[in-house]
């Protein structure tokens, strides 16, 4: 079924997050899961639900979009994904720190001094 121009434009298709249950969540998620290594594309096969034929295929593709780095045989985790994780996963705390000691800005108000009255 067709849709409009402006449908199209609301889809996101940045490649950052892959759908659950695809090959590429399935991938990434073993990947993340062992940063610290790198695999050739039948160990991964071998660890993950992926198929042989599809691992090829949905490595190149995230390697395009920066998710994995590729060496000879061997793939890992990109360490721009880790970073990015990182940097959420920093700010995702950093954000919920604040919402538990909100500021009061009329409450402040109360109680700030206006620095014209110090003038001289």
């Amino acid at each position: 079924m067709p849709i409009n121009a402006d449908r199209f434009e609301e889809i996101d298709d940045d490649g950052d997050d892959p759908t659950p249950g695809t090959n590429a969540d399935e991938v990434l998620s073993f990947l993340e899961a062992h940063a610290d290594q790198a695999f050739t594309q039948t160990e991964i096969a071998e660890a993950t639900d992926v198929k042989r034929g599809s691992i090829g295929p949905t490595l190149v593709r995230l390697r395009e979009r920066g998710r994995v780095d590729h060496r000879g045989r061997y793939w890992r985790i990109s360490d721009h994904v880790e970073s990015i994780d990182a940097a959420t996963a920093h700010a995702g705390t950093v954000a919920a720190s604040h919402e538990e000691t909100s500021f009061e800005y009329d409450e402040w108000q109360e109680y700030a001094e206006d620095p014209r009255e110090h003038r001289e």
